[in-house]
């Protein structure tokens, strides 16, 4: 890296928060991580008695995040980097899947992101400097039936992280959205919520969905320290993406879905042209 920045990460307990929180101390860099607990918090402490800083926060809790961030400045210093990692999958057919559940994905996933961005961006515009990088998924380029809630999320995280670019950028704020693939962290095991079936009309398309997805947890191809390689590299840039790939699987699907989507738009062309005038 070429020189040291402050990164607020938000879920370090585990997955790419806590592995992109390893490799950036690593590199020299001062870490402010949230968890959800004290006990976590020293634990994340205890990976460097100078560089890492741990604070208790909830995603959900909107009106602590300002206050939080506000402190963060105060006492630990200018915030370089955002990084929205805090974040967890929901499975469930739609049809079955109660609004609660939706409610709590967005929640978490988007408001939570979104309520982030808008506590450290007054701090940025001031600096004119800052980078946001927002965790999204491939999931927010392409779906598969069972997890319509979390793809929904990281749809709307990936428009809002491409429109907020635009916004920011004269202020020499750069915003990234980092869609992974199927990595080795806990996202379809542990930290899965996962709505119990109920219509069996369902059962011949999702079943063998879930039971693929339970069997490649652990064993997925991504490493989640190349992941955070790869993002310390776009902090690093000069010139950051607005939106990264991390992946093979993730840039063969999400290639496949705009060639599938090209085609789509050019067989349909005709009615589109139809409606003007």
């Amino acid at each position: 890296m070429t020189s040291s920045k402050t990164l607020l990460i938000t879920g370090v307990s585990s997955g790419f928060g806590r592995a992109l929180a390893h490799e950036a101390l690593a590199a020299g860099h001062k870490v402010i991580g949230t968890v959800r607990s004290e006990q976590a918090m020293h634990e994340f402490e205890s990976l460097s008695a100078h560089a890492a800083f741990g604070r208790v926060l909830d995603v959900t809790d909107f009106d602590a995040i300002e206050r939080v961030v506000t402190e963060i400045e105060a006492g630990v210093g200018p915030v370089d980097v955002l990084v929205n990692n805090a974040g967890y999958g929901h499975e469930g057919i739609v049809e079955e899947s109660p609004m609660s559940e939706l409610r709590r994905q967005f929640d978490v996933n988007v408001f939570g992101a979104v309520a982030m961005m808008k506590a450290v961006l007054p701090f940025m515009r001031a600096r004119r400097r800052g980078h946001i990088l927002n965790i999204t998924s491939m999931g927010g380029y392409i779906t598969m039936p069972g997890i319509a809630y979390y793809c929904g999320s990281k749809f709307a995280l990936e428009g809002i992280s491409e429109a907020l670019s635009k916004e920011v950028k004269p202020f020499g704020i750069d915003v990234t959205a980092v869609a992974p693939g199927s990595f080795r962290t806990d996202w379809a095991g542990r930290s899965m919520s996962r709505t119990p079936r109920s219509i069996a009309d369902y059962d011949d398309m999702f079943d063998p969905v879930r039971k693929a997805r339970e069997e490649k947890s652990g064993r997925q191809l991504g490493d989640p320290g190349k992941a955070a390689r790869a993002m310390l590299a776009a902090i690093d840039a000069e010139h950051p993406p607005v939106h990264l790939l991390l992946g093979s699987d993730a840039l063969g699907l999400v290639r496949n879905k705009l060639s599938a989507l090209e085609d789509e738009i050019r067989a349909w062309e005709t009615v589109t042209l139809s409606t003007d005038g």
